[in-house]
C-alpha cells in the first residue's frame, strides 16, 4: 500500500509537468509580488480606497475584454509560445514600471496605464498556462497536478509579497526589477518544455474567435455543475474582495508598513499552500459538492473576522483561514472544469473561466474600494462576507446538481459508443 501510494504521488508526474509547475510558481511570485507593492505605492500617493478599487479594474477590463480571443488563441496555438509570449509582454510591463516609479513620480495615471497593460499579457497567460499541466498530465494524476499546481501558485503568492516588501524598504522601485528577473525565470523554463500535443483547432476564420467563445460560454451554461460552481466562486470572490483593500487595513487598522502588510498577503498563500499541500497528498475524493459549499461558507465566516480584527496577528489568522477555505473551492472547481471539459475546448471553456473566476478578484476589488468608499473598511469588509454567506444559501436551494456532487469521476464527459 505505501508503495503504491509513493508511486501515485511522484513517479507518475512527468518531468515536463513538474518544469510547467516551477515555471508557474515564478509566474505567480511576480505577479503578486508586483501587484501588492503596486497597492501601497497607489494608497501611499493617493491616500484613496477607491484608487485600490481602480487598480482592481485596471487590470480587469483587458481579461474581460479579449476573452473572445485568448481562449481560441489557447487552442489553436503551441499553448507553450502563447504563454510565453504573455510573460514577455508581463516583463516588460514590470520594467517600464521601474522605470517610472525610479523618476520619483507624483501622478498615478501612468501606473494604471502599465497594469492595463500588464492585464492585457494576463490574458492571454491565463487559459495557455492553466491548460498546459492538463494537456501533459495522465489522467489517473490530473487530480493531484491540478492540487500541486494550486501550491506552487500558492507558493509564489507567499514567496512573493513578503519578498518584495522587503525589497521594497531598499527601494520603492526594486520590486518591479524583481519581478523583471522573476518572469524571465518562468520564461527560460518554459523552453525546457516541448510543444504541446493536443491537437489544435483550424485557425482559418476571423470571426471563428468569438464563435469558439459564445460555444465556450454554452458549454459551461449547459452544465449545472459547472455553472453553478463557477457562478458560486465568482460570487465569493466578487464579494469577498477584502484582500485589495490590505494596504489601507495595514495602514490605517492594524498601523504596520510595507514589510507588515507583505507578511499579510503572504498569509494569503501560506493557508492556501497548507491546504493545497494536504489536497496534494490526500486528494478529495468524496462529497465534492458539500465540501465546495462548506469551503465557499468558512471563506465568508473567515472575511468577517477579517474585518473585525484590530490586531495583526487576528488579522494574519483570518486570511489564513479564508484562503484555505478559497484554496479548497479552486481547488474543486480547478478539477471539475478540466475533467468535464474535452482537451480541444479546454483553452475556450478556461479563458470564459477566467473572465468570471481569475477576473473576479480585480471586480472584487472594484467593489471592495467602492463599498469602503461609501461605508468604510470595516463596512465594506463585512459586507461582502455576510453577501457570500447569503449565496452559499442561495446556491445550496438551486444547484441542487452541484451540491450533490459525490465524486470527481460523476463529471467527465461520456465517450461516445
Amino acid at each position: 500500500m505505501d508503495r503504491k501510494r509513493s508511486l501515485e504521488l511522484g513517479e507518475k508526474v512527468p518531468t515536463k509537468v513538474r518544469i510547467l509547475l516551477t515555471a508557474s510558481f515564478f509566474s505567480a511570485l511576480a505577479t503578486v509580488g508586483q501587484i501588492t507593492i503596486v497597492g501601497k505605492q497607489v494608497y501611499d500617493m493617493t491616500g484613496s480606497e477607491l484608487n485600490l478599487g481602480l487598480l482592481g479594474l485596471a487590470e480587469f477590463l483587458p481579461v474581460a475584454l479579449l476573452s473572445p480571443f485568448t481562449g481560441p488563441v489557447a487552442d489553436r496555438f503551441d499553448r507553450r509560445k502563447v504563454f510565453s509570449f504573455a510573460l514577455v509582454g508581463q516583463t516588460a510591463t514590470s520594467f517600464f514600471l521601474f522605470l517610472y516609479i525610479a523618476s520619483d513620480p507624483s501622478g498615478v495615471f501612468p501606473i494604471f496605464a502599465f497594469i492595463t497593460l500588464f492585464g492585457i499579457g494576463r490574458a492571454f497567460a491565463m487559459p495557455a498556462s492553466r491548460a498546459l499541466p492538463i494537456d501533459w498530465a495522465p489522467d489517473n494524476v490530473i487530480e493531484r497536478v491540478v492540487a500541486l499546481k494550486s501550491v506552487a501558485f500558492q507558493a509564489g503568492i507567499i514567496v512573493g509579497p513578503a519578498l518584495f516588501g522587503f525589497i521594497f524598504v531598499v527601494g520603492p522601485e526594486f520590486p518591479y526589477l524583481a519581478a523583471v528577473v522573476s518572469y524571465s525565470i518562468a520564461n527560460c523554463l518554459l523552453f525546457a518544455v516541448g510543444p504541446s500535443t493536443i491537437r489544435k483547432l483550424s485557425t482559418k476564420g476571423g470571426r471563428q474567435a468569438f464563435r469558439d467563445a459564445k460555444e465556450g460560454l454554452r458549454f459551461i451554461r449547459k452544465s449545472p455543475v459547472l455553472f453553478g460552481a463557477i457562478s458560486l466562486d465568482l460570487i465569493a470572490v466578487l464579494l469577498g474582495g477584502a484582500v485589495a483593500l490590505l494596504p489601507a487595513i495595514a495602514e490605517n487598522r492594524l498601523g504596520v508598513g510595507a514589510v507588515g502588510l507583505g507578511w499579510l498577503r503572504a498569509a494569503v498563500g501560506i493557508g492556501a499552500t497548507i491546504v493545497a499541500v494536504i489536497l496534494s497528498i490526500k486528494p478529495l475524493k468524496r462529497h465534492i459538492g458539500r465540501s465546495l459549499m462548506s469551503a465557499v461558507a468558512i471563506f465568508g465566516f473567515g472575511t468577517i473576522a477579517l474585518g473585525l480584527a484590530t490586531n495583526f496577528i487576528l488579522a494574519f489568522v483570518a486570511l489564513m483561514v479564508l484562503s484555505g477555505a478559497d484554496a479548497v473551492s479552486v481547488y474543486i472547481r480547478a478539477s471539475l472544469v478540466p475533467l468535464a471539459t474535452p482537451e480541444e475546448m479546454r483553452g475556450r471553456v478556461l479563458a470564459v473561466e477566467g473572465v468570471f473566476i481569475g477576473a473576479s478578484n480585480e471586480l472584487g476589488a472594484v467593489e471592495s474600494g467602492l463599498t469602503a468608499a461609501a461605508f468604510g473598511i470595516v463596512g465594506a469588509v463585512l459586507f461582502g462576507g455576510f453577501g457570500t454567506l447569503v449565496a452559499v444559501i442561495i446556491w445550496w436551494k438551486f444547484f441542487p446538481a452541484l451540491s450533490d456532487v459525490k465524486s470527481f469521476s460523476e463529471v467527465r464527459p461520456k465517450s461516445p459508443d
